[in-house]
């Protein structure tokens, strides 16, 4: 007679770690991953991930986000978690492991913070060019082009120059979060901008448009500090790059009247489609397009023949 033995599953820790393989296969971005994983590390905190994933209960799972209220964690840090845990148990129902759902921790709605209409004045003033720094015009620039397109920090950063198309007015975004290539558009005052900052940066056009004043990619830290010195150098005490994706996001809703499908298209999902007048209107709410702001709506600009702004010609400043 045939001996009976026993079947055993692989851990939910085990699975996860195959779950990570299957995503970074599917061409998942590695600072996701990282985050996955590190998220994953905060759950094993709260619940038995060496355990047979195949005995895992719906009951586990709840007694998981009572141990984390009782760590005192955020509602946003459980929701964050299970968020990844769903992500997680969607693809083992796919693979037939298990058939669990995790719902969405709901957490508190809380109003995310943006820069004030009077933060705006001081960040969109725009800087003498002849006396500025690269780093200063350059910030300058780029909080323009955060208010103008919503979007992320590391997408600006990726931006070459070459996906710059200032006679059709919009840009290119290559490298996104949900590795979606989108076209967006900008309103006639951003191409202005750009049109006048790419005659002071230069360069070819594979570098990228947003740079060092030696000419490399700027890092993600670089990037951040160097907003952040700039806000504060105007008077500013929020730093955060973040915070000009949720202004674009009020302005638009709020000022503009316009509706949250769309703001969805415009933060992440645009198309060609959606060039349309409706950023022009929408930055008509900005102090950027102010005559004090922007020597181009009073008929003249700056010279730039003494410009102090022109890549290379700093000394001793990285950022």
């Amino acid at each position: 007679m045939a001996k009976i033995k026993l079947v055993v599953s692989a851990t939910i820790e085990e699975t996860f770690s195959d779950f990570i393989i299957s995503r970074k296969t599917k061409g998942l971005a590695e600072k996701t991953l990282q985050s996955y994983q590190s998220q994953f590390q905060a759950v094993a905190k709260h619940m038995d991930v060496k355990m047979d994933i195949a005995m895992l209960q719906k009951a586990d799972l709840d007694a998981m986000i009572i141990s984390m209220r009782d760590a005192s964690l955020s509602p946003n840090s459980i929701n964050s978690y299970t968020r990844t845990l769903k992500s997680f148990f969607s693809w083992c129902n796919e693979q037939g492991i298990t058939r669990l759902n995790i719902p969405l921790y709901k957490a508190e709605e809380t109003v995310k913070e943006t820069y004030s209409d009077a933060e705006l004045a001081a960040l969109l003033k725009k800087p003498d060019i002849r006396k500025a720094t690269f780093a200063e015009y350059r910030d300058w620039v780029i909080i323009n082009f955060l208010l103008n397109c919503g979007s992320r920090a590391a997408t600006v950063r990726a931006i070459q120059i070459r996906d710059v198309d200032l006679d059709g007015g919009m840009v290119f975004y290559r490298h996104t979060k949900n590795r979606k290539a989108q076209v967006i558009p900008l309103c006639s005052a951003m191409v202005a901008i750009l049109r006048e900052y790419l005659r002071h940066r230069g360069g070819e056009t594979a570098d990228y448009l947003f740079c060092t004043e030696t000419g490399s990619q700027l890092t993600e830290n670089g990037l951040r500090q160097s907003i952040a010195r700039y806000n504060t150098r105007r008077g500013v005490q929020k730093t955060s790059i973040h915070l000009f994706r949720h202004t674009f996001a009020r302005k638009y809703l709020i000022d503009c009247g316009g509706d949250a499908f769309t703001l969805q298209k415009l933060l992440g999902h645009s198309t060609l489609a959606m060039k349309s007048c409706v950023f022009d209107n929408f930055h008509t709410f900005f102090f950027l397009w102010e005559e004090t702001n922007y020597a181009y709506h009073s008929g003249h600009r700056q010279e730039d023949h003494h410009c102090a702004v022109e890549l290379h010609r700093q000394t001793g400043r990285n950022q």
